[in-house]
């Protein structure tokens, strides 16, 4: 059984301890948050509450989380664009619309479902049998590079390259509005919004530093074709960033763009070149996962 703590500050003051639980355990729906408090398994400063008790300054929750049973995950046979593989590692360009790795609700036609397929039993466990292979993630309705690790030690090495933010990741992003400077260095941390469960948000009390450089490409109508180099990897990042300048990506209806007049699926975000310094050989690894037809066609609608 885990137990997971938390003392409340000023930030939480007068929330229901069910949004609060559902904002910091964000990988736990808010009915299965008010489940385990109907079952006794949340406790306020040693005494059982109920789901809308109100948060008082430093109290002291104590939230005890049943071990699950987790589901077997099968390999499956979906096509793969593999833009590098070896022994070590493999590079995809993941799709629109697909989920990286297993969770409630998506348990099959993951990327996890599709590489169990095509690496057999080399991925590395580090990250359990929901996760075999993966060291990092991006958004359903993001596309691009994403890298995944064959065995332990490369999965090791990729995560410490991530942990130093030392991988060269940038994206390809169409954001809404025109931008007027050419470059701009957002630096922000972010953290989970303290309300809306789904949502990040700059946070300057209790986020981690968050850096985004972006490069202006070519401005259209009503719309800026940018580059984002991510000198850190926060959940959202981009999408948060550029929603903060006033500039929401296009699509991206959780962060701004709610009328998505160009009937998008999702925000216009690909992870366009992704670089790193291979774990056997040292040497310096840089793919390029092509701009997809959608974003394309969307370019020279906004152009002309």
């Amino acid at each position: 059984m885990d137990i997971f703590k938390f003392q409340i500050n000023e930030e939480w003051e007068g929330l229901r301890i069910d949004k609060y639980l559902s904002s910091n355990l964000d990988f736990l729906s808010r009915s299965y948050i008010q489940k385990m408090i109907q079952e006794q398994n949340v406790s306020v400063n040693k005494k059982i509450v109920k789901a809308n008790y109100c948060l008082r300054l430093d109290d002291e929750i104590e939230f005890q989380l049943p071990p699950s049973v987790e589901p077997d995950i099968l390999a499956e046979d979906i096509p793969l664009d593999v833009l590098y593989e070896d022994q070590d590692v493999i590079v995809v360009n993941k799709p629109k619309n697909m989920v990286v790795h297993p969770a409630a609700g998506h348990y099959s036609g993951t990327l996890v479902n599709a590489l169990m397929a095509h690496c057999k039993d080399s991925l590395s466990g580090i990250n359990g049998i929901m996760r075999p292979g993966i060291v990092h993630r991006i958004d359903k309705d993001t596309t691009g590079s994403l890298i995944v690790c064959k065995n332990d030690i490369s999965h090791e090495h990729i995560a410490a390259q991530l942990k130093e933010h030392s991988i060269e990741r940038r994206y390809r992003a169409i954001c809404m509005g025109v931008l007027r400077e050419d470059q701009y260095t957002i630096n922000a941390p972010i953290g989970r919004h303290p309300v809306e469960r789904k949502k990040m948000a700059i946070n300057e009390n209790n986020g981690k530093e968050a850096i985004t450089h972006v490069q202006v490409l070519k401005r259209l109508k009503n719309a800026t074709y940018v580059e984002c180099k991510l000198e850190t990897g926060r959940t959202h990042q981009i999408r948060v960033h550029l929603s903060s300048l006033g500039h929401p990506l296009l699509g991206d209806e959780l962060y701004g763009d709610t009328k998505n007049k160009h009937k998008l699926q999702g925000q216009t975000l690909h992870a366009y070149i992704l670089g790193f310094i291979h774990p056997t050989t040292k040497e310096y690894i840089e793919t390029k996962a092509p701009i997809p037809e959608y974003f394309e066609k969307l370019l020279k609608t906004l152009e002309n």
